[in-house]
């Protein structure tokens, strides 16, 4: 079972539960309509990866989150997470109305910062750079559902286990992997850093 760093501890995740379609523009830039009902879906812990690749089948697409850990019944952690997506895969799938798993729950396909604890009452911002230059940044004010409203939709349907990782979903700005590329993301609270991570695509 693969592992998360919070405070120094290794923790090993059951499961990712992942908000789509939670940022207006993002939204807009994919040509899809802003959904009645939270959407939601699952990656696997075989999903966390330390390393960026930046091909599986066909070229990845990056999407960079505010990522929470789940503790006893609340978000008490936080990380800036990558969620890699099959895009051409993804669209083909939704055109035919059938689930996302393949195009986002393969192997590999979650990356986290460590996690750090958090206040739940604060706002909190992702930063993306690739190559030094931000490419994705947005914060918790812009979620069409924040985080408390995640956790209690999530909590109707899923019973979530301490350890557990919600990924809030990605902000406009989603593109190609290109191998060889810098990513660092972040996560801040206000001006100060919280927690950050760097990888380079392979």
């Amino acid at each position: 079972m693969n592992s998360v760093d919070f405070n120094g501890n290794m923790i090993i995740p059951s499961k990712i539960i992942c908000v789509g379609r939670n940022y207006v523009k993002h939204i807009k830039e994919l040509g899809n309509e802003i959904p009645d009902n939270m959407v939601l879906f699952m990656k696997p812990n075989s999903s966390i990866s330390e390393t960026l690749n930046s091909f599986a089948g066909e070229t990845l697409h990056y999407e960079s989150e505010i990522s929470f850990m789940y503790i006893n019944g609340s978000f008490k952690a936080a990380a800036f997470g990558l969620d890699l997506t099959k895009r051409e895969l993804q669209s083909r799938l939704k055109e035919k109305g059938l689930p996302w798993e393949r195009a986002k729950a393969f192997d590999r396909s979650a990356l986290f910062s460590s996690f750090v604890p958090v206040d739940c009452t604060i706002d909190l911002s992702v930063i993306l750079k690739i190559n030094s230059k931000i490419i994705q940044a947005s914060d918790e004010e812009h979620m069409i559902y924040k985080p408390d409203e995640i956790l209690k939709e999530i909590t109707r349907f899923f019973t979530l286990n301490d350890g557990d990782i919600v990924m809030t979903g990605t902000p406009s700005g989603v593109g190609k992997i290109s191998a060889g590329d810098l990513f660092e993301g972040l996560i801040l609270d206000g001006n100060k850093l919280l927690t950050s991570a760097e990888w380079t695509a392979v």
